[in-house]
C-alpha cells in the first residue's frame, strides 16, 4: 500500500485515508437521511460504530477464509496485519449487516426503515474508499488509454471501474429515496446492485476460481443476489406500503448534488493516476 507520511513511527496510508473520508461522507449522508425520515437518535451513531467495527472484522475474516486460508493457517500471526491489506468488501457487508440486525432488534429500531437510510451512505463510502485501493486488475489484452502501468505491464484500473459503478449506483439510490413502495426496498436494491457491480469488476481481477471462469467473489455475489431477491419477495408482501409516509415525501436532487458526485469521480481519477 502507498504510504503518504508517518506520524512518529506509524505510517499513514492512502487507502486508510480514503476509507476514512468514505466513512465521513457516508456518515453525513446517513444522518441527513435519518433526520428526513424522522428516525434520527443517538442510537443511530452507536449503530454506525458497531457496524463499522463488525464490517472490518467481517472483511478480514472473509478474506482469510475464502481467499487465502491455507496461508494464514500457516502464518496465524499475520491475521492481525490488516495494514498489509487483505480485506473483502463482501465480508464487510455480511459482518456489518448481521451486527446491525442484532443491534436494531436489541434496541427496538425499525430494521428495514433504518437500512434504507444506510443504503446510499454505504455505497458512497465504498466509492470514495476504493479510490485509494492498490489491488489492480489483470493485464489488458489490448492497450487502452486508461490502462495503468504496474511492474512493466499495462493493467486494468479495476479500482476505478468499481468507483464509477459505485457512483452510478449511488445516483440511482439517491434519486429513488422518494419512490420506494415498502421499507427495505432501497437497501435490497443496494445489495443486488453492488453484488452485480462486484461480479462485473471481478472479470478484470484475478482471484481463486470456483468453476470455469467464475471466482469466489462471483459465487458470493450470486448467493447474495438470490438471498436478496427472496427477502424482497417476503417483505414486499407485508403491509408496509409508504404512500403517505415521510420516507416517500417528494425528494428533489439538486444540480449541486449531481455536481458533487461528478467531482468525486473527477478528483478520484486524477488522484488515482497521479499517485500510481
Amino acid at each position: 500500500m502507498i504510504e503518504l507520511f508517518k506520524l512518529g513511527s506509524v505510517g499513514v496510508y492512502l487507502f486508510g485515508v480514503t476509507i476514512g473520508l468514505g466513512v465521513l461522507a457516508g456518515l453525513w449522508i446517513m444522518v441527513r437521511e435519518a433526520k428526513r425520515k424522522g428516525i434520527y437518535s443517538d442510537k443511530i451513531l452507536d449503530l454506525v460504530t458497531y457496524t463499522i467495527i463488525a464490517g472490518i472484522i467481517g472483511a478480514r475474516l472473509y478474506y482469510i477464509i475464502a481467499f487465502n486460508f491455507s496461508y494464514y493457517l500457516e502464518n496465524p500471526v499475520e491475521i492481525f496485519y490488516i495494514h498489509q491489506g487483505g480485506l473483502s468488501i463482501q465480508g464487510a457487508l455480511i459482518g456489518g449487516t448481521l451486527i446491525a440486525f442484532w443491534f436494531m432488534r436489541k434496541n427496538g429500531m425499525p430494521f428495514w426503515k433504518t437500512a434504507d437510510t444506510f443504503a446510499p451512505a454505504i455505497i458512497i463510502g465504498q466509492a470514495i474508499g476504493r479510490i485509494g485501493c492498490d489491488v489492480f486488475g489483470i493485464p489488458m489484452n489490448r492497450v487502452y488509454p486508461w490502462g495503468i502501468a504496474v511492474g512493466g505491464q499495462i493493467l486494468h484500473p479495476a479500482q476505478l471501474y468499481e468507483v464509477f459503478l459505485n457512483l452510478i449506483l449511488f445516483v440511482y439510490l439517491w434519486t429513488r429515496r422518494g419512490k420506494t413502495k415498502y421499507d427495505g426496498q432501497l437497501f435490497i436494491h443496494y445489495i443486488i446492485g453492488f453484488s452485480i457491480i462486484r461480479a462485473i469488476v471481478e472479470i478484470f481481477r484475478s482471484n481463486p476460481i470456483v468453476f470455469g471462469p467464475f471466482t469466489i467473489a462471483h459465487a458470493t455475489s450470486f448467493v447474495v443476489i438470490l438471498a436478496a431477491l427472496f427477502v424482497q419477495r417476503v417483505i414486499s408482501k407485508k403491509e408496509n406500503l409508504q404512500k403517505d409516509s415521510v420516507a416517500n415525501a417528494t425528494v428533489v436532487v439538486s444540480i449541486a448534488e449531481y455536481g458533487l458526485i461528478a467531482l468525486i469521480g473527477i478528483l478520484g481519477t486524477i488522484n488515482y493516476y497521479t499517485v500510481h
